[in-house]
């Protein structure tokens, strides 16, 4: 009994050792590459010259009215590949990509753009129903450029998280903390062309859509060569996930952002990468119950900044009743397949649609796209039903001139599985 506890002992100080190991290797690797991002941040706002920028018809935000149709809000969307349209194509040595066939095929033009679906995201169609064009990724403009600055801005990266460390072997993508400061970029952008007073009209004005945790779960909390999955107890990674995007939201708030919508976590434990570790091929019931108790704590920090920040809007958007419905009952909405993905690489490495891979007949029947990403008609679904909420929240019939508020209904218990 001796020698085992001994054992033990040993082993326990052996794994602690090589979780710091582990850890110190990822915050070296992520330094090293958030210098790279911010250089090139730099760069790209330096190539700004606001004495040629056309200033004329910039006007500062007014209140929408509701008589008369106006348009929808600039909007800067920051998240990770289910909100990504074409940022990390711009990164050479990304391993978080998504610009070849069969990617875009139902997207105009059937071309990939780096989108990580089969045609559309769910913020294309949020931008539909707002009455704007979906905003371009930050990395394809150039800040010299009015309509680039003024414009909204998709800042989010395909394998990025709220922690910094969230998708690190991808290599090179834009961090949460990098994506603010990107934001930060435009907005010096914007103070040089337009002047400081209007910039920050227009910044509050602005809506801002995040989507993130998803990664921080599933490629960072749930991988085991990943340090914080031993590193830390649920309850411990998720106060640091919330003191984490607590920080984050107030950087924003400081630059101005004041209506913000955060995302919640989908049903992680339904997602076909995540069916496969059960033994029933039913959800993984505790993975669902982890995006359910993340939920709960980021709407709460939502709260108590709604509560302590003037001016601040900030709302939780229940993707996970949303996405649940459309896993639990597919028929309802024209589709056939909710348990695996169109392109059959649940499996795969990876788990993307690659070109040698056969995607299923009909992709409108399938729900998930791949073994991570919903479809493009799921994300229509999803968008038409977040944006029903949005108008029931508002007190608004619909339509684009309503304002951008959101209203959050509680996430139901976890999908049942015998391998809760």
């Amino acid at each position: 009994m001796q020698h085992k506890a001994i054992s033990s002992q040993h082993l326990n100080s052996t794994a602690r050792a090589h979780s710091s190991e582990i850890r110190a290797a990822m915050a070296a690797l992520a330094v090293v590459f958030t210098i790279a991002i911010l250089a090139l941040c730099s760069a790209v706002v330096a190539a700004a010259d606001p004495a040629t920028a056309d200033t004329r018809n910039f006007t500062i935000p007014s209140p929408r009215s509701t008589t008369t149709t106006a348009k929808g809000p600039v909007t800067y969307v920051f998240g990770d590949s289910m909100s990504d349209v074409g940022n990390n194509n711009y990164f050479p040595m990304s391993l978080a990509k998504s610009n070849y066939p069969w990617y875009g095929i139902d997207y105009p033009g059937r071309q990939a753009t780096g989108r990580f679906t089969n045609g559309k995201t769910i913020g294309d169609y949020m931008a539909d129903k707002f009455g704007v064009p979906s905003p371009p990724p930050f990395l394809s403009l150039s800040l010299a450029r009015k309509d680039d600055v003024l414009g909204g801005v998709n800042f989010a990266s395909g394998g990025a998280g709220i922690l910094n460390e969230t998708g690190v072997y991808f290599v090179q993508y834009l961090s949460f903390d990098e994506q603010i400061t990107c934001f930060e970029t435009v907005k010096k952008a914007m103070i040089a062309m337009v002047g400081k007073e209007a910039a920050e009209a227009a910044v509050n004005a602005a809506l801002f859509q995040i989507g993130l945790g998803s990664n921080d779960y599933i490629n960072n909390f749930l991988q085991p060569f990943m340090a914080d999955g031993t590193t830390y107890t649920h309850d411990q990674f998720i106060r640091l996930l919330i003191t984490t995007l607590d920080r984050q939201l107030k950087r924003l708030y400081g630059l101005g952002a004041r209506k913000v919508v955060f995302n919640g976590l989908a049903p992680l434990g339904c997602i076909p990468s995540q069916r496969v570790h059960s033994t029933d091929g039913k959800c993984l019931g505790k993975v669902n119950a982890y995006a359910v108790k993340f939920n709960a704590a980021a709407q709460k920090l939502l709260d108590g900044m709604n509560a302590k920040l003037p001016g601040a809007q900030m709302a939780l958007a229940d993707c996970y009743s949303v996405v649940m419905e459309l896993i639990e009952h597919p028929e309802k909405h024209g589709f056939t397949t909710a348990h695996t993905s169109c392109c059959n690489v649940d499996t795969e490495v990876g788990g993307l649609c690659l070109p040698n891979t056969r995607p299923c007949s009909d992709r409108s029947a399938f729900v998930f796209w791949d073994a991570y990403h919903t479809s493009d008609a799921a994300n229509k679904v999803i968008a038409d039903r977040l944006w029903a909420g949005m108008m029931a929240s508002a007190g608004h019939g619909g339509g684009a001139s309503a304002p951008p508020s959101v209203g959050a209904s509680p996430a139901p218990a976890p999908f049942p599985s015998e391998d809760y």
